[in-house]
């Protein structure tokens, strides 16, 4: 008899397939946490792309929000799949002011669906036939793989060369002549897990190629206000180039071309991942009505939508919600590398986002993904460390983890530096 006799194929492939490797241990970390005084040895998870720096301060602010006001009657009934028209135009009004775009945003080319992954696969099913194939600068989000193929059927392609129109044509090829098309172009700014943000000339230059070749530029901000401050003087000299973060929806109000589209969530800079809450925004109209007719099941709670709409019309709040967000994350960001220069480990240099991106390749035992996993098993039975696992960010050089830095206060992250010192001091003695 099947193990699955009473499922689909799709069914047992969900059912046999963990959506994260890393869960399990996840799951065992949170179950022995580290505190100072009650749990000094217990674990430190920084794998899980979660943002706890500004939650108590927004946390306050719904709770003041529900208790002050009556909630409206539509809430109670059917709304706008992409979103009811005051919610999406006070995200528009949180573009605008905090990213700033060259003009207005228009709500009506604004969409929203139930998380990062539900704007990912509405907007990879609209643009893209099952077989199809998104390009990915690497490394990036290993989730992108299973958004985009488990509801769309897109296959991912990691492009390991640097990003560049000849590196673009090459790949275009490759994909046409395994049988495929070359349909999406997906960029994440600042980048996860490096934290790198691209040039402002970069995009405009890839927005006129992949338009010029009718495929679809999606650039994906969903950190454009988790930035660091790279003037502050413990790092600013690990950043030799200066150019500003500019939204993509700048490019997108200049060119207003069908082929140009930006995701953002509120999971990531508002450390509200519970809440699913993601959008898109794009002058394509036919990708917006589609996205209207088939979006049900993927649309947001109006609960959700009113109180979120309501805490973004607290413009003051807002600013100072950003603002100690950002410092916050600058410190913890300061704490961990300068740690890691002082061990000598190497790490990419980040603008902005959750994350440090770091080089362990020192301590593989083999220069392979087993030996990655090896690794990485052995930090957490150590030190009770959990970095996320490197499969499927599609780098090639072996040894890159990412550490998330703001899913722990700054105690922890410190203790999880002593932690991580002592290993790298064993494992050197040892070699």
């Amino acid at each position: 008899m099947s193990q699955h006799p009473t499922l689909s194929q799709r069914g047992k492939a969900a059912a046999t397939n963990a959506m994260r490797v890393d869960l399990e241990l996840y799951y065992q970390a949170l179950e022995n946490p580290y505190h100072p005084q009650e749990n000094p040895s217990g674990a430190i998870p920084m794998n899980m792309a979660e943002n706890h720096l500004g939650w108590e301060l927004l946390k306050a602010k719904m709770e003041q929000i529900s208790a002050e006001q009556t909630i409206p009657d539509w809430v109670a009934s059917y709304g706008d799949p992409a979103g009811v028209l005051s919610f999406r135009e006070s995200v528009c009004n949180y573009f605008n002011h905090f990213l700033q775009p060259e003009k207005g945003l228009d709500a009506a080319r604004l969409a929203c669906s139930a998380g990062a992954t539900g704007v990912i696969e509405m907007t990879s099913f609209l643009l893209a036939n099952s077989g199809d194939t998104a390009v990915i600068p690497a490394p990036s989000y290993p989730v992108y793989t299973a958004d985009l193929q488990v509801f769309s059927g897109i296959q991912r392609f990691d492009l390991t060369d640097d990003l560049s129109i000849a590196a673009l044509a090459t790949a275009k090829s490759t994909i046409e002549t395994s049988g495929s098309q070359f349909k999406l172009l997906i960029l994440t700014q600042p980048n996860n897990p490096s934290g790198k943000i691209y040039n402002p000339e970069t995009l405009g230059i890839l927005s006129d190629w992949c338009i010029a070749n009718r495929i679809h530029l999606i650039v994906n901000e969903i950190y454009a206000l988790s930035l660091l401050d790279i003037t502050h003087p413990a790092i600013q000299e690990d950043y030799q180039d200066t150019y500003p973060f500019q939204t993509f929806l700048s490019i997108i109000e200049h060119k207003k071309s069908p082929y140009l589209h930006f995701w953002y969530s509120f999971s990531k800079d508002l450390g509200i991942s519970g809440f699913r809450i993601g959008t898109l925004y794009s002058h394509n109209d036919e990708l917006i009505q589609g996205y209207r007719n088939v979006g049900l099941s993927h649309c947001i709670s109006n609960h959700t939508q009113w109180l979120l709409q309501e805490v973004l019309k607290d413009v003051d709040f807002m600013e100072k919600f950003i603002a100690h967000g950002q410092e916050a994350l600058t410190e913890n960001y300061i704490a961990i590398v300068m740690s890691l220069k002082k061990l000598r480990i190497p790490y990419t240099p980040s603008r902005g986002s959750l994350f440090v991106w770091l080089n362990l390749s020192e301590f593989l035992s083999e220069n392979s993904t087993s030996g990655e996993e090896k690794l990485w098993l052995e930090i957490f039975e150590k030190t009770g460390i959990l970095l996320t696992p490197t499969n499927g960010f599609g780098h090639l050089e072996k040894g890159w983890f990412r550490m998330v830095i703001s899913s722990q206060t700054l105690l922890a992250i410190k203790e999880a530096m002593k932690r991580l010192a002592a290993f790298v001091e064993s494992k050197r003695i040892n070699i």
